[in-house]
């Protein structure tokens, strides 16, 4: 009676010790809140940390079981050494297989959203809902209609000149740019940490993969629900923005009232509003 209660004692931390492992065996860093039957998985955008959906979570978590993502090299997680758009989506399509999350509402912001798309649209059995938050399928084919996507592009160019950069110049350089995504300047030193902590050699890297991106035809594939939420100054573009969505079957696009690329922060009621119908 001992030796089975013995052995059923060490297959139990067995199972404990995979699950844990499982948990802990991908680049990117997750953070687990909440309850719930149903999960939303949160991926945030380019050089950012997953806390940019704190408040968010925070509205979701009594309900829902929330997985907080934190890509490798940014926001001060480890970085890779060859980090790839392409094959982060498909990490967290094993993250999501390996951890047995049953059909997960996917949410993601800006670059975030990208990934989303692409997760939805190659992995459609595995997402039940994606919310896309200031994202689009090309970026680049805004400024550029006739933009053609490399799908093997010469990072280096973009590499070297991130990695070039002092710390300094670095830093001036981010500080311009966060300040022309939001209003809200509440947030405004957070968001520049971020991309402070992040690798410099990644954020060449990912914007080289961001640079060539489009999904305007591959979106075609996804089957789920989808949201689309759009910052305000995007409404000037709206033939733009629906032809860059044009092959999303069912897609709801929603320009924000106020705000800029950080809509969870510019225009906190209105987003939490949207979500909250289109989640629950």
């Amino acid at each position: 009676m001992k030796k089975i209660t013995f052995l059923i004692v060490l297959f139990a931390f067995i199972l404990l010790y995979i699950n844990v492992f499982a948990a802990t065996n991908q680049p990117f860093e997750v953070k687990v809140t909440g309850k719930g039957k149903h999960t939303i998985l949160f991926i945030p955008g380019f050089a950012s940390s997953g806390d940019v959906w704190d408040e968010t979570i925070e509205t979701f978590s009594p309900d829902f079981k929330c997985y907080k993502l934190t890509m490798p090299g940014f926001a001060g997680t480890k970085a890779q050494e060859n980090p790839s758009l392409k094959q982060w989506v498909e990490d967290i399509s094993a993250f999501i297989k390996t951890e047995k999350i049953n059909l997960p509402i996917v949410m993601g912001h800006s670059m975030g959203a990208v990934m989303a798309m692409m997760l939805a649209a190659k992995h459609p059995e595995q997402v039940s809902k994606i919310v896309i938050v200031d994202g689009l399928p090309c970026l680049p084919a805004v400024f550029n209609p006739a933009f053609k996507s490399n799908d093997s592009p010469d990072c280096n160019q973009s590499i070297n000149q991130f990695t070039g950069m002092s710390d300094e110049a670095f830093k001036k350089a981010q500080n311009a740019g966060i300040k022309r995504l939001m209003i809200d300047i509440s947030k405004f030193e957070t968001v520049v940490n971020w991309t402070l902590q992040s690798d410099h050699r990644t954020v060449g890297k990912l914007f080289c993969d961001m640079s060539n991106i489009d999904l305007r035809a591959e979106i075609a594939g996804i089957q789920c629900p989808s949201l689309v939420l759009l910052e305000a100054p995007f409404k000037q573009f709206e033939g733009a923005m629906t032809a860059q969505f044009a092959q999303l079957k069912g897609a709801h696009l929603l320009y924000a009232n106020k705000g800029l690329h950080f809509i969870m922060f510019d225009d906190k009621e209105w987003y939490l509003k949207q979500l909250s119908a289109f989640i629950k």
